[in-house]
């Protein structure tokens, strides 16, 4: 398995020993970033990293690689008060606890934080 994936990085290099296949590169490259807003060698970068790489960020002014996302913040507690909602950063510390406006999920849960922090690839 190791050596086809080997064979498909330096492909793009053994191509353009050929004047004539150069051409067909070429063409590779640019219908490339046309679908995929990469080329195939940000491809073959961002496969062996794990992270989003292109040239195409490059050009806008941005990094090669997209910089990893940190986890999102922690949602607000609010609470009902007299006509209106308080809300805190952190829970008040009353007793007995005060029920929060919204009773969603607090934090992510497993499947959101492994969605969250997949590689980009085939793996």
């Amino acid at each position: 398995m190791r050596r086809p994936l080997c064979l498909l990085l330096f492909l793009p290099f053994l191509a353009a020993c050929d004047p004539a296949s150069l051409g067909a590169t070429a063409a590779v490259g640019v219908g490339s970033v046309a679908v995929i807003g990469r080329t195939p060698m940000d491809a073959a970068v961002s496969l062996a990293t794990g992270r989003d790489c292109s040239v195409v960020r490059l050009d806008r002014g941005l990094g090669y690689c997209r910089p990893v996302e940190p986890p999102p913040a922690p949602p607000p507690y609010c609470t009902r008060s007299l006509g209106r909602v308080d809300c805190w950063r952190e829970p008040p510390l009353a007793f007995p606890m005060q029920r929060g406006v919204a009773d969603g999920p607090e934090g992510l849960t497993a499947e959101q934080e492994a969605h969250r922090t997949r590689r980009w690839g085939l793996w």
